[in-house]
C-alpha cells in the first residue's frame, strides 16, 4: 500500500511537522481540524458551535478536495477542551452526517496545546 500526501490547493503548510491529508489505499486520514483558516493557519475563535463547525468545515473541504466526501467518513475522533460542552458540538457535528449513518465516533476531554481552541475533530474516510 503507498502512502500519498495530496497537495491541496490553497492550503497553506503547516507550522509544525504534520500533513493535513494523507492517503493510504482507499483510505485518506485527516490530520485534527481546528477552528482554522486553512489558507492562512490562522485560528478563528469563537463558541463551542462556531469552532465545531469551522473544524467540520475543513473536514470536508480536505475530503472533497482529496477525493472523497463526508458520506464516506468511517471514524471520527472529537477532542473537547471541555466534554461539559459536548452538546453545543454535538449539535452541530449532527448535521455534518445522514441520520442512520453517522461514522463511529469517539470524544475525548483533551486540552489542546493551542490557546482558545476548544474543539479538534480528526476524520477518517474511504476514498
Amino acid at each position: 500500500m503507498e502512502k500519498i500526501v495530496p497537495k491541496i490547493e490553497g492550503v497553506a503548510k503547516p507550522p509544525s511537522p504534520f500533513s493535513h491529508v494523507v492517503r493510504a489505499g482507499d483510505l485518506i486520514f485527516l490530520t485534527s481540524q481546528l477552528s482554522g483558516d486553512l489558507g492562512t493557519g490562522r485560528i478563528i475563535r469563537g463558541t463551542v458551535a462556531e469552532q465545531t463547525r469551522r473544524a467540520l468545515d475543513n473536514v470536508k473541504f480536505l475530503l472533497e478536495s482529496s477525493g472523497s466526501s463526508m458520506d464516506k467518513v468511517v471514524k471520527v475522533a472529537v477532542y473537547m477542551r471541555d466534554v461539559g460542552r459536548f452538546r453545543e458540538m454535538d449539535d452541530v457535528y449532527r448535521g455534518y452526517f445522514r441520520e442512520g449513518e453517522e461514522p463511529a465516533r469517539v470524544t475525548v476531554q483533551a486540552p489542546s496545546p493551542i490557546e482558545g481552541v476548544d474543539v479538534e475533530i480528526e476524520a477518517t474516510a474511504v476514498a
